[in-house]
C-alpha cells in the first residue's frame, strides 16, 4: 500500500527520498551522448552534456564540424547550463520535502512538474539540435546535400561518413529511473485511494443520510398547504380554502394538515395525540400571501360569514390592521389564541 488516509506510507516516503539523492546525483554524471562512429575514427568519438557543461571530444568534434560550416560548440553558448543544475536541485529538495510532509497531493503535483520539465528539456534539445544543423556556413570547405546535418534528437542517424548514436548517458537514466519509480508511486497511490473511497463508500452514504435525517430533524417549520392536494388530517376532506388552514409540526418533523380552526382543535384534544410533547401550531394568514403564522402570535377573527368547512368559521391575521380590514367584509368577533384553544 502507497498511501493511507491519503497520505504516503513508511515505503513510498522512502523511495521518495531515494529519488532526492539520486537527483542530487544526476548534477555529477553526463546527462545525454552524442556518438559518432566513422572509419577515421575507429574508437568513436563522443560529446557529452552535463546539467552545466559539454564534455567528451569536444575539440575534436569543432575541428571536424569547421570543415562542414557548422557553428563551433561551448558551454558557455548555452544559458540552459546556467540554470539546468538550480532546476534538477529544485526537484530534489522538493522531493524531499513531499518525504517529508508525506502527503499524496504534494507528490502529485511534483510529478507532473518533473514530467513538464522533462517534456521541455527534450523540446529545447531538439531546438539546439536543429539550428546547429541547419545554420551552416555556405562557404564552408565542405557543402553538405541540402543544407542539413542534424544529429537525431534520440537514437541512431546516418550523417554523411559518421553514424551518429544520441542516447541517455547515465545522469539520464538516473533521470529517467526516478521518473519511473515517481509514477508507479503516483498509480499505485491513486489506486489506492480509489480501494480506500471504495471501501468506505457505505460508511460515507450511512454518513450523507444520517446528515439528511438530521436536516429534516432539523426542519421542523410548517409547510406550504396546497389546495386540491392535500387533505385534512381530521376530517379527510380535501382543502377547498387555504386561507382557513392550520398545521401542526412536531418535533421529529412531523407536519399535521387541517382545514378548519374546528378540525385543529379536536384533533389535538383526540387519543392519538393528547400525549404528544413538544410541536408547534400554525395558522395561515388570511391575508396577504397566506403564509403560516405561529398560532400564539396571530390576531383572529370568528365570523359566520367566513363559512368555513366544518363551521369553525375562524381566520387568523398577523397583525391587527388586516383584521379590522376584514372585519368590514366579515363581522364578527376578536379572539385570542386562549379562546380559540379553550374548549
Amino acid at each position: 500500500m502507497v498511501m493511507k488516509n491519503n497520505k504516503l506510507t513508511g515505503y513510498a516516503r522512502w523511495l521518495i527520498l531515494l529519488c532526492s539523492a539520486v537527483l542530487f546525483a544526476v548534477l555529477f554524471f553526463p546527462i545525454w551522448q552524442i556518438q559518432l562512429a566513422a572509419p577515421q575514427y575507429p574508437e568513436g568519438l563522443v560529446l557529452l552534456i552535463y546539467a552545466n557543461k559539454l564534455g567528451g571530444n569536444v575539440d575534436i568534434i569543432n575541428g571536424l564540424n569547421h570543415y562542414i560550416g557548422m557553428k563551433t560548440l561551448h558551454s558557455a553558448d548555452f544559458f540552459e547550463f546556467t540554470i539546468l543544475p538550480y532546476i534538477i536541485g529544485a526537484f530534489a529538495v522538493a522531493l524531499l520535502i513531499a518525504a517529508t510532509v508525506g502527503k499524496r497531493w504534494l507528490l502529485n503535483v511534483v510529478f507532473v512538474l518533473f514530467v513538464c520539465f522533462g517534456i521541455i528539456a527534450m523540446i529545447d534539445f531538439w531546438r539546439w539540435d536543429y539550428n546547429y544543423g541547419h545554420n551552416l556556413n555556405p562557404d564552408a570547405a565542405i557543402i553538405v546535400p541540402g543544407m542539413a546535418y542534424q544529429p537525431p534528437l534520440i537514437g541512431y542517424k546516418q550523417l554523411l561518413n559518421f553514424g551518429a548514436y544520441s542516447i541517455p548517458h547515465i545522469g539520464g537514466w538516473l533521470f529517467i529511473g526516478v521518473g519511473v519509480i515517481l509514477l508507479a508511486l503516483v498509480v499505485l497511490g491513486w489506486k489506492d485511494h480509489r480501494k480506500w473511497i471504495k471501501k468506505f463508500k457505505p460508511a460515507g452514504s450511512i454518513v450523507a443520510i444520517a446528515l439528511l435525517c438530521s436536516l429534516s430533524s432539523c426542519n421542523t417549520g410548517p409547510q406550504p398547504i396546497i389546495t386540491g392536494k392535500d387533505m385534512c388530517d381530521y376530517c379527510k376532506m380535501p382543502f377547498g380554502d387555504n386561507r382557513l388552514g392550520a398545521e401542526i409540526v412536531t418535533k421529529t418533523g412531523k407536519v399535521y394538515k387541517f382545514d378548519d380552526a374546528h378540525c385543529i382543535k379536536s384533533f389535538m384534544k383526540s387519543p392519538d395525540f393528547k400525549d404528544e410533547k413538544g410541536y408547534g401550531v400554525y395558522f395561515v394568514d388570511f391575508s396577504g400571501k397566506h403564509s403560516l403564522i405561529p398560532a400564539t402570535t396571530a390576531f383572529y377573527l370568528k365570523s359566520d360569514a367566513l363559512k368555513s368547512p366544518m363551521n369553525g368559521n375562524i381566520a387568523a391575521f398577523s397583525n391587527s390592521d388586516s383584521l379590522q380590514f376584514a372585519m368590514e367584509t366579515y363581522p364578527g368577533t376578536i379572539l385570542t389564541w386562549n379562546q380559540v384553544n379553550t374548549p
